[in-house]
This record gives structure tokens, sequence and C-alpha cells, in this order.
């Protein structure tokens, strides 16, 4: 029978003073079966600015603190979860602008997670929303605490 072992740092600062990570810009990859769609509902639906893209069937958008989002051709995927988050300080504001975009987003009924007559849910003190991109993508909305 194998026998497994548990490993316990008991200093995390420690490792973290040799870790850039936690400073680095993030690019979050998603699918796109249609590049050309997917491009216009980013820079037209969202108000993502587009950037030239170093990779062929593939288009670039950044956010701000150097974050991006990269969309690359493939063949349709199924992601049943949140793929993204925007942190936004006026939840309300920005689903309601999205809205008058175009932006569908979802109503859920589940147990522990129910959305209100603006499609938003609330946990605490964190209130998000969740929509989908043209190609299938779960994204979502989550208040600055």
């Amino acid at each position: 029978m194998p026998t497994y072992h548990l490993i316990y740092f008991q200093t995390p600062a420690l490792l973290r003073v040799n870790m850039s990570l936690e400073k680095a810009p993030i690019t979050v990859t998603l699918p796109a079966v249609n590049i050309a769609r997917a491009k216009n509902f980013y820079s037209r639906k969202l108000g993502l600015r587009s950037v030239k893209s170093k990779e062929p069937n593939s288009a670039t958008f950044k956010t701000s603190n150097g974050t991006s989002i990269f969309l690359y051709k493939r063949s349709a995927t199924r992601a049943d979860h949140t793929v993204a988050s925007f942190y936004v300080k006026n939840i309300l504001s920005e689903v309601n602008k999205l809205k008058a975009n175009g932006v569908k987003f979802e109503s859920y009924r589940m147990p522990n997670l129910k959305t209100d007559k603006n499609n938003i849910a609330t946990g605490g003190p964190i209130k998000a929303a969740w929509f989908k991109d043209t190609e299938g993508n779960i994204l979502g909305l989550v208040n600055k605490r």
C-alpha cells in the first residue's frame, strides 16, 4: 500500500519573498469557435480595447493593471463554471450598462445561489452576476469590497 505524506510549510512569508507571481499581470486564455464573432462581442458589447495579437486566429484585449484576455480559435468546448470575473465598484450600474449593450445575464434558482430581478446574486457582502460570451464562456461581475 502506498504511503502519502502531507508537507506543510510553516513559513509561507519566506516563500513569498522568492516568488514574483503576486505582482505579475495575468492573462485569461479563452477558447473561441469564431474569433471574429468573439472579437466583436468583447469590443462592442463589453467595451474592451483590442490590441494586436501576435498569434494567428486569435484576439487580445487589454483590461486594467496589465491584465488581458486572450482568445484563441478552437473547436467547441463547454465550461460550466466561471472562467473569468471582472471586479467592479457598482455592480448594478455595470449590469445595467451591459444589458443596454445587449449582454444577456444568467438567472440562477439553486439552493445555494439565487439571482434577483437584476440577475445579481448576494452572498454576505459579495454581489455577483454572470453572463456568457458568444462562445459560451461564462464571465462574471463581482463587486469590489
